[in-house]
């Protein structure tokens, strides 16, 4: 019982799929009366089988709309597969004591063809009465019932298929509906100005945030308004930026001044990325506006910081160089020594001068932040009037402030030795200083060529001391020397992230 119950159930809530309460059964209507005309009989019904009922989509003969499921031939005849026939009904022991055989419309033949749903569910009959017995119906009127039940079914499953289309477009609006709800009100309590743009570019949406910053009406920078409230100096760049990602797809990234309803401009940092559909095509752009005003104005107060710092600190170098020359003037017999030391503290000054912050008027002439660059200042006295006598060749790696002054004082060391001793200390000597990149290392070979032979020290002076310690210890590298008859080679092997923190966070 219980489980007649179920399937009454579901044959309810399939049934329901059809729509079958909005009526408009023209087509239906049609059929029973040709079904009624094929089969010569004077009643002709489209029923659905329900469970306390069956109700007549459709019907030619008959004006009754509906009947008791408990008298209804077509529950019978949609359980079966092929057409159900009752030649006599009133001597048939299943139907003779039948309330619709014993009264209107006496029913004494019957003929129905099953209406079967999508899923193999049977939901009815298309049927022909007649009151009169008849032994059958001919080979081509049973052809043509089934047939015209099919066409049932194909107009039911119609609508069944146009409702539920319907019911899908409707709840996709709603989803639509739903999700720029959510979308709006999320935007709405981010701290960021957020905005969207149609696939071309076309801006049709911003947040609250953007018109509480900007102070203009709703609605004023749809379109090509946003870029009116950008500075004039901004706008050119930020209408390129932004055709470059329109017309690549690529990110949108941007600094510019964006004017706020106080009538100030402040820094703002914006930024949009594409939405794209499952084949790849954008959508929509999905952009937002931070306010960076605040940390511009921080970092440029560090900057003054900063320079202003630095610029003391040159200060205090010129100031022990200048007190070494005032030493050595008072004592004579310490003058090579304090001319030596003197030397030393110069490089480290133009060391630090290069790697410092500088401003648009104090930066250096060219290579800031490059090893050639440094070199190129500790090497400058060296040179005579047919140029350099120091030739660079191979990398030119980045530097920071924290290996800037040990390699200062290392080539700083080294040139002084090769103008004493070495290539630089007769006019044709030259030295070829070849920089590559050597796995985790950059490798430094110094060269002496055209001087007196290398001769090997004897002991371990301070200038090798400062050297060693600058490459070794201070930077974790090492040295090996080899005194040539044509010159000192020396070749140094650095890490790279010791010769710059930028480089080794990129590596």
């Amino acid at each position: 019982m219980a489980e007649g119950r179920g399937l009454e159930t579901d044959r309810a809530a399939l049934l329901a799929r059809y729509d079958l309460d909005a009526g408009e059964f023209a087509t239906l209507d049609q059929i029973t009366a040709f079904a009624a005309a094929l089969c010569d009989a004077p009643i002709a019904l489209v029923s659905i089988v329900e469970e306390q009922r069956q109700r007549f989509l459709a019907r030619t003969g008959l004006d009754v709309e509906e009947t008791p499921r408990d008298v209804s031939f077509c529950a019978h005849a949609m359980l079966g597969d092929a057409i159900f026939v009752v030649p006599d009904a009133a001597i048939d022991p299943h139907f003779a004591d039948n309330g619709l055989v014993t009264g209107a419309p006496f029913i004494r033949f019957y003929a129905g063809a099953p209406l079967i749903g999508w899923d193999g569910t049977p939901l009815g009959a298309l049927c022909v009465i007649d009151a009169r017995p008849r032994d059958d119906l001919t080979g081509l009127q049973r052809q043509g019932l089934a047939l015209l039940a099919r066409q049932v079914m194909v107009e039911l499953e119609g609508r069944r298929r146009d409702r539920e289309a319907l019911a899908r477009q409707a709840q996709d609006a709603q989803a639509v509906v739903e999700s720029d709800r959510l979308f709006r009100t999320l935007a709405d309590t981010m701290p960021q100005m957020v905005w969207s743009t149609l696939p071309d570019g076309y801006h049709d949406y911003y947040n609250a945030r953007w018109y509480e910053f900007t102070g203009v009406p709703v609605g004023s920078t749809d379109g090509e308004g946003w870029n009116g409230m950008f500075h004039p100096e901004d706008q050119p760049r930020a209408w390129t930026r932004w055709r470059h990602s329109l017309a690549t797809g690529d990110p949108y990234e941007i600094e510019y001044r964006l004017r706020h309803y106080s009538g100030d401009y402040r820094w703002t940092l914006g930024r949009a990325l594409p939405i794209r559909d499952a084949e790849g095509a954008i959508i929509r752009w999905i952009g937002t506006c931070t306010d960076i005003n605040d940390q511009i104005a921080m970092v440029e107060e560090r900057e003054v910081i900063a320079h202003e710092l630095s610029h003391r600190i040159k200060n205090i170098f010129s100031v022990i160089s200048g007190l070494i020359g005032l030493s050595a003037r008072e004592h004579p017999e310490i003058r090579a020594v304090a001319d030596d030391l003197r030397e030393r503290i110069m490089a480290l000054g133009r060391a630090h001068d290069f790697v410092r912050p500088h401003g648009p008027d104090s930066q250096p002439d060219h290579g800031e932040g490059r090893l050639w660059g440094i070199l190129d200042q500790i090497f400058a006295p060296y040179r005579d009037g047919r140029g350099a006598r120091i030739l660079f060749s191979g990398e030119n790696p980045a530097i920071d402030d924290r290996s800037a002054t040990p390699l200062a004082l290392l080539f700083h060391e080294l040139a002084t030795n090769a103008a004493k001793y070495g290539a630089l200390s007769v006019p044709e000597g030259r030295i070829r200083l070849q920089v590559e990149r050597e796995a985790a290392d950059i490798r430094i070979d110094w060269r002496e060529e055209g001087g007196p032979p290398a001769v090997p020290a004897t002991s371990q002076g301070f200038g090798s001391r400062l050297m060693q310690l600058s490459i070794e210890r201070q930077l974790g590298g090492r040295i090996v020397r080899d005194w040539r008859p044509e010159g000192l080679s020396l070749s140094l092997w650095i890490p790279a992230a010791s010769m710059s923190r930028g480089r080794a966070e990129r590596a």
